[in-house]
This record gives C-alpha cells, sequence and structure tokens, in this order.
C-alpha cells in the first residue's frame, strides 16, 4: 500500500493530468487540504513536496502553491526517413522534423575534442580501447509554443582519427559543416552511411546535463540515452554518436513496414 500522502500526491498529480487543476492555478491550502484529506499537516506537506518534485507545483512565496505548465512534449522519429536515410536525431533530419511540429530548430557551435576510446566507444568502432577518436560535441535546442529556444539534447558524434589523417580535415575545425558530416565525409572519403544500430537507456542525469536541462536537483527526472553505431557501405562502422534527451519533454517514435502476405 502507497504512504498516506503518496495517496494526496496521486490524487492531485491525476487531478492536473485530468485538467481539474490548471497551470497557474493555486492549489488548496495546507489547512484545506489536511481537512479534505482528513491528514497531519506534515502528511500534506510531503505530498506538496513530492508535486513540487515532480515538477507540477511551485511555491510563491506568501501566496501558496500553484501548478505549473509541464514541459511541451517533442516527438523524435528514430526510424529514417525514405527519402535521406536519417531520423529524427541525427542531421538535418531533427530540423526537418521541428519544422513539421511547428518549432524551429537551432544548435551550439560545435566543441571538438579528442578523446580516447573507452570500452563502449572501442566495441562500437571497431577500434582498440585507447585508442584516440575525435568527437564534435552540440547542445541542440527547440522552440517551444511562445517561440522561445528551449535545451533539448545534447549529442557527441565521435569518428576514428584516421579519417583525418586521411584527410577529412573538417572534422578538426569547430564549425557546422553546412552539408552535414557524414554528406562530408562521402565527399571527402567516399565514405557513406549504409545503416545503424541504436541502443537505448535511461540514468540519472550527471551534472552538466542537469544544469543544461534545468532539471531538478532532486534527480525526480531522468534522461534517455541514445547510442547509435552508423555503418558504412562496407560494414565497417564510421561514428559512434551518444545523445541525451531529458524524459521529461522527449518522446520516441518506431515506425515499422511488415511484409504483406498477399497469396490470402
Amino acid at each position: 500500500m502507497p504512504a498516506r500522502y503518496e495517496e494526496i500526491a496521486n490524487d492531485l498529480q491525476r487531478q492536473i493530468e485530468e485538467g481539474l487543476l490548471i497551470p497557474g492555478q493555486q492549489i488548496k491550502t495546507e489547512k484545506a487540504l489536511m481537512e479534505e484529506y482528513d491528514a497531519a499537516r506534515n502528511t500534506v506537506r510531503e505530498a506538496i513536496s513530492r508535486l513540487r518534485v515532480l515538477r507540477l507545483l511551485e511555491s510563491r512565496q506568501g501566496r501558496g502553491n500553484f501548478v505549473v505548465k509541464p514541459p511541451e512534449k517533442f516527438r523524435i522519429t528514430l526510424t529514417p526517413e525514405e527519402d535521406t536515410g536519417f531520423s529524427g536525431g541525427e542531421g538535418q533530419a531533427w530540423v526537418v522534423e521541428a519544422g513539421k511540429q511547428h518549432r524551429r530548430a537551432s544548435t551550439s557551435t560545435p566543441d571538438v575534442l579528442i578523446k580516447p576510446a573507452d570500452a563502449l566507444m572501442s566495441k562500437a568502432l571497431d577500434v582498440p580501447e585507447g585508442e584516440q577518436l575525435i568527437g564534435r560535441h552540440q547542445r541542440r535546442y527547440i522552440t517551444n509554443e511562445a517561440g522561445n529556444p528551449v535545451p533539448w539534447s545534447m549529442q557527441t558524434s565521435y569518428y576514428p582519427f584516421s579519417f583525418v589523417r586521411r584527410g577529412a580535415v573538417e572534422l578538426m575545425n569547430a564549425v557546422d559543416i553546412e552539408q552535414g558530416t557524414m554528406a562530408y565525409l562521402k565527399d571527402a572519403l567516399g565514405i557513406q552511411q549504409a545503416r545503424y544500430k541504436d541502443f537505448l537507456s535511461v540514468r540519472p542525469p550527471e551534472d552538466e546535463e542537469r544544469s543544461f536541462f534545468d532539471l531538478p536537483a532532486e534527480g525526480s527526472v531522468w534522461v534517455f540515452v541514445h547510442r547509435r553505431t552508423a555503418y558504412d557501405t562496407t560494414d565497417r562502422p564510421c561514428r559512434y554518436t551518444l545523445t541525451v534527451y531529458p524524459t521529461d519533454r522527449n518522446e520516441f517514435i518506431i515506425e515499422a513496414r511488415l511484409p504483406v502476405d498477399e497469396s490470402r
């Protein structure tokens, strides 16, 4: 059985989700809630604290507790488009996807870093552990209904440093590659993405992620971690991308076309 404060918090959360309590509305006073739920003051305060952690309520000094508008959801299609072969989390596809949802997408200038491959990177890119990789890190934003940019994701793509030695020197420049990195690699080295493999997981946010996404310090909002390994036409791994999304404002869509038995 849930604790009494959880029962009260769950009922108030239900009212918020069903629109009985709307963003900007002040909820009842602690005294009124104590009477309504026949609960002690500390129990009511614990319930309110839980809803603040979930970012459903905010306290305004001297005024009480108010319902907060939840973050707007952005839908990301992880399956590739037929025309480009890219999905909503990579390349220019996510910019197009944002446009379809009447949003605008933007990114920070890339931070370029040289990093030795850890165990996951080594396995993903089929290189020895400790071998140098070149990484390109960006913070990405999507506008909300008011037109203001909201932190959406953090993405770092890693490439074997051998690509630079072979002539793909633009990877080293801390500027956007206008045509997209994979299109550049196709032009510079003849490397073309043919397929990819995805891994999805969730975990508590790290300090940098918590700060960028403005997540609660209590750790109530976790992050999705999307790891993608891209392979070229010879089935060699050519890129390892790590993208972090806050769980409170993102949904993933995976579409599949199934074979149809036309004999029936």
